[in-house]
């Protein structure tokens, strides 16, 4: 193999690390591999099978010689038995290093796989991370085309690192996404509304509760864009926060508590609470760059979205007891509750005897509580469309 460019290893590592922050990216990134090592197929082993579990299979990704050739295609992995198997990690190897040409020839594996496919000539390395295991790195050679040389293999541990690099940052990136994505599944459960907004109060992102709230246009509205209230004087208040959330966060050395507000609505009803906390920027970014800030709405009147299936498990509650205490915790009486659920009353209050022998509570205010306080909300599904 030539020696590799300049300019080809510019775009190659290019390719590797714009792969290590969007997926997307990955089609390209092999493809160059591919094209640099002149193979047929290159394949990256995310994920082997359960050699005591028949029915888990492991995931693979590779481009080559194959219908709509140049994306990343993603395969279920079956090969547990493959002959690539404990190899010490980060060390590039090929098939002559394991077995003679007649042995590799009569391998089942070769037989029922590579055969099919023309794989014949094999480079690999099992890449280890620091947070995601062992990945495999495969680079295949139809028969009729020549082995991996001594070159092939110093060029893949020269890449090696900057591989290494891309995929563990990946997968970092993908954990800190999931981790931000059950925090904010979390916040939604909660039924508390959340909203992403710039310097001049453009909204920006929005949860479905948040959405619901500035639909009913009861306290906060969205205006060319911008969050308002409904009464100047509480608008005016908004504004101060907003511009307060956005000045230094932090004065000697301590973190600022984030300014709360109270929201009048024209409904009558009980008034938004309003919390508006900036996002801290990276110390090292220059200007201004982004800067954004969360504002958390809490309707006090809104309804639970506690998960009956959870509530009932918690408390040992019967589904006739759990349909209650939900009407409860949604604010409605025990007269009220019985109408809503077509019981009469002395039924309510039978099952609001036992759900009280069941929680240890006295009074209803009591059950309310420890209800609202419980990990019940926290068992529904999404709330996010």
């Amino acid at each position: 193999m030539t020696r590799l460019e300049l300019d080809q290893l510019d775009t190659l590592l290019s390719a590797l690390y714009e792969a290590s922050l969007d997926n997307d990216y990955w089609a390209d990134a092999l493809q160059q591999l591919r094209q640099l090592f002149d193979a047929n197929y290159v394949t990256l082993i995310l994920k082997m099978p359960n050699v005591q579990d028949e029915e888990d299979l492991g995931l693979m990704v590779s481009v080559g010689d194959m219908k709509d050739s140049g994306k990343v295609l993603y395969f279920p992995y079956h090969h547990n038995l493959t002959p690539f198997v404990n190899q010490p990690p980060n060390k590039v190897f090929t098939v002559e290093d394991l077995m003679d040409e007649d042995e590799w020839r009569q391998s089942p594996y070769r037989i029922h796989w590579c055969a099919s496919n023309d794989v014949y000539h094999v480079m690999a390395v099992d890449i280890a991370t620091p947070d995601s295991g062992t990945l495999r790195f495969r680079v295949t050679r139809p028969e009729a085309a020549s082995a991996f040389s001594e070159d092939d293999r110093a060029l893949c541990r020269f890449l090696l690192p900057h591989l290494r690099r891309a995929l563990n940052i990946r997968n970092l990136l993908d954990r800190s996404e999931t981790l931000g994505s059950l925090y904010s599944k979390a916040i939604s459960r909660l039924s508390i509304a959340t909203m992403l907004i710039d310097e001049a109060g453009q909204v920006l992102e929005q949860n479905v509760f948040a959405r619901e709230i500035l639909e009913s246009n009861d306290g906060l509205k969205v205006v060319g864009g911008r969050l308002e209230a409904s009464y100047p004087s509480d608008n005016r208040e908004l504004r101060r926060l907003i511009k307060a959330a956005f000045e230094q966060h932090q004065q000697d050395g301590k973190p600022q508590l984030p300014e709360a507000m109270s929201v009048t609505r024209p409904s009558g009803e009980v008034s938004l609470g309003v919390i508006i906390e900036s996002i801290p920027t990276n110390t090292w970014a220059e200007g201004k760059g982004q800067p954004a800030a969360v504002v958390y709405i809490r309707d006090s009147v809104g309804k639970s979205h506690a998960s009956h299936e959870v509530a009932k498990k918690l408390f040992g509650l019967t589904p006739a007891e759990t349909a209650l205490s939900m009407q409860l915790v949604n604010g409605l009486s025990l007269e009220e509750a019985a109408e809503a659920l077509d019981i009469r009353r002395n039924t309510a209050r039978a099952h609001l005897r036992a759900i009280f022998s069941k929680t240890g509570v006295r009074r209803q205010t009591e059950l309310v509580r420890i209800l609202l306080n419980s990990v019940a909300a926290l068992g529904q599904g999404d709330q996010e469309p």
